[in-house]
């Protein structure tokens, strides 16, 4: 490779500097030693880098391609460096946070904006996961930590999930949908004769999740909680919903709330992550996010956008 560091090195000084002889001083080396690792580098790679016929050698284009490309690549050979010492304190390259759908990402932006003012140059990537999409998140390693993981906890190697508070669903249908004028408690036989409306689980490896479906049930399947709750609204399809969601289309009367016997009304959430790989930077994500009361901010930023 006719290309280093040393040379890139060389031909930066010398552009910042404007001469040889200022260059070597900055890089504590001879005029001719720079001289002659230019030279050489024109002659291995068939370039002119400097045009010389004036009194003073200035770049060519090419010259000026090579200094302004060299200097990307010293600029990454730098990060790298900083990114090797980083990992060796602690610090991860990176750090995937899959966030669960219920979790407005409101509620993060703070965190994510003091995180980055720790100036680590970790990567985060945040994704959003569905019912058990989240605990399969972390089992397919596609996340290092998981905020708001809904339900019992799988088998997960080295697991470590810490309640941050739990979430009541109430079953609702549009004023104008049939369920709406049965009176009295409906049973799970009558609500399965009526097409549910589910958002889609996002697992690739762990069995998909439902709330309150049965089997054999017609299923409108929609990507967030929002299309969710505007199927609903629409008569689309009828199914549960964060109380917290559907507290205002009730009180407009969009919604009827049902009581359906024999339906779970109370979802746990968790944070989880796995024991064996805690970089500093996911301690410092789990410090942040630990708390028992989190998903009762979320019912309060719901509530909010509602």
């Amino acid at each position: 490779m006719n290309l280093s560091f040393e040379v890139l090195q060389v031909l930066d000084a010398i552009d910042r500097t404007g001469t040889f002889a200022s260059a070597a001083e900055t890089l504590h080396k001879v005029p001719s030693s720079l001289t002659y690792l230019v030279q050489k580098l024109e002659l291995d790679l068939g370039v002119k880098l400097f045009d010389r016929s004036g009194r003073r050698a200035t770049l060519t284009h090419a010259g000026r391609v090579v200094v302004e490309e060299g200097r990307r690549l010293l600029q990454a050979a730098e990060d790298l460096e900083c990114k090797a010492k980083r990992i060796e304190h602690g610090w991860e390259s990176e750090l995937r946070v899959a966030v669960d759908e219920i979790i407005p990402f409101e509620l993060l932006w703070d965190h994510v904006r003091d995180f980055y003012e720790l100036k680590l140059e970790t990567r985060l990537h945040l994704s959003k996961e569905v019912l058990g999409g989240s605990w399969d998140a972390l089992l397919t390693r596609r996340a290092d930590l998981v905020v708001g993981a809904a339900g019992d906890p799988p088998p997960i190697p080295n697991l470590m999930a810490k309640p941050i508070g739990s979430l009541r669903h109430v079953f609702v249908v549009a004023a104008d949908h049939p369920l709406a004028s049965i009176q009295g408690p409906l049973t799970q036989d009558i609500v399965a004769r009526h097409r549910a409306v589910a958002i889609g689980d996002t697992s690739r490896k762990l069995a998909p999740r439902t709330i309150a479906l049965t089997e054999n049930q017609e299923v409108l399947t929609v990507p967030t909680l929002d299309a969710k709750l505007a199927a609903q609204i629409r008569g689309l399809a009828a199914g549960t919903i964060p109380e917290c969601l559907a507290a205002e289309p009730i009180a407009r009367g969009e919604l009827v709330q049902k009581e359906v016997l024999g339906m779970r009304h109370t979802t746990h959430f968790y944070l989880a992550w796995r024991g064996d790989e805690t970089g500093k930077a996911l301690c410092w994500w789990v410090d942040q996010l630990n708390r028992p009361n989190l998903i009762d901010e979320v019912v309060q930023q719901r509530m909010l956008n509602v």
